[in-house]
């Protein structure tokens, strides 16, 4: 499977969890020889313009931030089109769940999930989508700009009981006919991260019915990471989760 990937996420470009250093290596190590790295290019700023305020683009830069996030979201473009062919996942950084129109927070600086997919849909290449958002944060910024949007359907489980996240996860798939089916792959609700509740095989389950619903309703697959912070298990998540994207 294809997993996107620049060395450049490795940079410290920032003093928080998201960015610090040997997070997105330790991912690296878990996948290598398992998957084929492709390296992206960063978005366009027409792309990212289509969602983001000129304001906000001109703050980002002001962070000094501008590069890596157009980066990330370039990685968010680039597995969304690989995976209308073939599941694929981004192992992309800053995260961007959390990042409006003209604002962020958490960590994150463009919505690399809504420039993904409002490109492909003024392609004409979905017709419709959902978003797992497994992350443990409510992923805020993907309803503030998606979730107004006709063609997009979001999904972020509550459940506090691991089996009954899992069946809402499972119900919420098997009721939809996206054409495009996507994660927001945030992995600190794992038992030994900060959400404590999920296990590892559990990303295996969640990505496994992702595949099976995009066979289902004969349209693409793919993930993009978002959060997940203790680097001793995360690469072993993430690794779950792509085994899952596979059909295993």
């Amino acid at each position: 499977m294809k997993v996107v990937y620049h060395e450049d996420y490795n940079q410290v470009y920032a003093s928080d969890p998201a960015a610090s250093a040997g997070r997105i290596r330790a991912v690296e190590i878990a996948l290598k020889g398992k998957v084929t790295f492709v390296k992206p290019e960063p978005a366009t700023k027409a792309d990212i313009l289509e969602i983001h305020t000129r304001e906000h683009v001109e703050s980002v830069e002001r962070e000094g931030v501008y590069d890596i996030a157009a980066l990330a979201a370039g990685g968010a473009i680039k597995a969304a089109e690989i995976g209308l062919i073939e599941s694929c996942f981004a192992l992309i950084r800053p995260p961007g769940h959390h990042a409006s129109a003209d604002s962020a927070w958490g960590f994150c600086y463009f919505n690399n999930m809504a420039i993904a997919l409002e490109k492909l849909k003024r392609q004409g290449k979905i017709k419709k989508a959902f978003i797992l958002d497994f992350d443990l944060h409510f992923g805020d910024g993907n309803v503030n700009i998606l979730g107004g949007q006709e063609y997009v359907t979001i999904l972020n489980p509550a459940r506090q009981n691991r089996s009954a996240y899992l069946q809402e996860v499972e119900k919420a798939l098997a009721e939809t006919d996206a054409d495009m089916i996507a994660a927001s792959a945030g992995f600190d609700n794992h038992e030994e991260d900060w959400g404590g509740l999920l296990k590892t095989e559990d990303y295996t389950f969640m990505g496994r019915l992702m595949k099976e619903t995009a066979q289902r309703n004969r349209g693409g697959c793919f993930g993009i990471l978002e959060g997940g912070y203790n680097h001793q298990v995360l690469g072993k998540n993430v690794l779950a989760f792509i085994e899952g994207l596979k059909g295993k």
